[in-house]
């Protein structure tokens, strides 16, 4: 099983859907503290679908982040062991995954200092329709007090602002989708600063549109 880097409890929320398929939402929560420097670097991977880019470990590895978070559309849950061989990994579960029913649907994760907040983000699968902020993930990110929201599903690498909150999908590392890029996004914080990007999977080279 994947490494965690603190220890998650989800706790079940009303789901409205109705019908035999319907099941209720997992709530997650996490910590990731900054390090002796007071810096944090997270590698942020999504829609893996059993088949992450070769070179990906690779060029994640070669970040040395100290945590891995997984926005969702996993498919083989052996996709998290290869990616915990690198760093403690979070992880959440998309629409393709119905069968990993331990893991959480969304992820509230705590930036730490020592004692004090720097950051608190929430990590879903499903968090935007087109460039703007879903309303459900709006409402989930305002309950928990999270600023930041990060997101997969539509495998289409983004950073924007909508509602008050900034939105980051890192894209996919799994197999390409039409003309898409194969990338994954980097988080870091340095002097309370956050900062985000992506990297292209076959270049290891930051990607830019």
């Amino acid at each position: 099983m994947c490494r965690m880097p603190s220890v998650t409890t989800a706790r079940p929320q009303a789901n409205r859907a109705k019908g035999p398929r319907a099941r209720r939402w997992l709530e997650g929560e996490a910590v990731l503290s900054l390090d002796a420097r007071d810096e944090l670097r997270v590698a942020i991977v999504a829609d893996t679908h059993s088949r992450p880019h070769p070179s990906a470990a690779e060029h994640i590895g070669a970040l040395a982040p100290s945590a891995i978070l997984h926005a969702g559309d996993i498919g083989d849950l052996g996709v998290l062991d290869d990616l915990a061989a690198i760093a403690p990994v979070v992880a959440v579960r998309g629409n393709i995954d119905e069968r990993a029913t331990d893991l959480p649907d969304s992820v509230t994760i705590d930036i730490r200092s020592d004692a004090s907040n720097v950051l608190k983000l929430l990590l879903l699968h499903i968090g935007v329709s087109g460039p703007r902020i879903r309303a459900d993930a709006a409402r989930r990110a305002n309950q928990h007090g999270a600023h930041l929201i990060v997101c997969g599903h539509s495998h289409v690498p983004f950073l924007g602002q909508d509602r008050g909150l900034t939105v980051f999908n890192p894209g996919s590392i799994g197999p390409r989708r039409f003309h898409l890029p194969i990338v994954f996004g980097v988080l870091e914080v340095r002097d309370r600063k956050l900062a985000l990007h992506h990297v292209d999977c076959q270049t290891g080279e930051r990607w830019t549109p």
